[in-house]
């Protein structure tokens, strides 16, 4: 954080000692140590939560790639079930309209075939 060597620290606790005296000095100490940890505590939460921020961002971008993929893995899958329906049901139907044809035919021949040829004959 700061770039203070240990003959600058001297110095410093030196001038400390010579200004605040020898009395209050403990406690001034004592209370700059608890600023400094404040003050650290707070500059590591305030870097934790930008961490989680980016975090969060980075699981939003991939939760947008993921659902995006989703997405066209269903439309893939959605155009290859109706491309195979067409392709079962075209020739379904195909029978489908044989069989229909097949029994239309049957109903019309059947009636000629139950009354049978007109009989000849008296009537008497």
């Amino acid at each position: 954080m700061f770039d203070i060597g240990f003959s600058e620290l001297l110095v410093i606790g030196v001038v400390a000692l010579v200004v605040i005296g020898p009395e209050r000095l403990p406690k001034v100490a004592r209370t700059l140590g608890h600023l400094l940890g404040r003050a650290q505590r707070y500059v590591n939460d305030v870097k934790a939560d930008i961490n989680r921020e980016m975090q969060l961002d980075e699981l939003k971008k991939l939760q947008s790639e993921v659902m995006a993929s989703a997405r066209a893995l269903e439309d893939s899958v959605r155009k290859e079930y109706e491309s195979a329906r067409a392709t079962v049901e075209a020739p379904a139907q195909e029978a489908m309209a044989s069989l229909d044809h097949a029994a239309e035919e049957l109903r019309q021949a059947a009636p000629q075939e139950l009354v049978g040829p007109p009989k000849s004959g008296s009537a008497g």
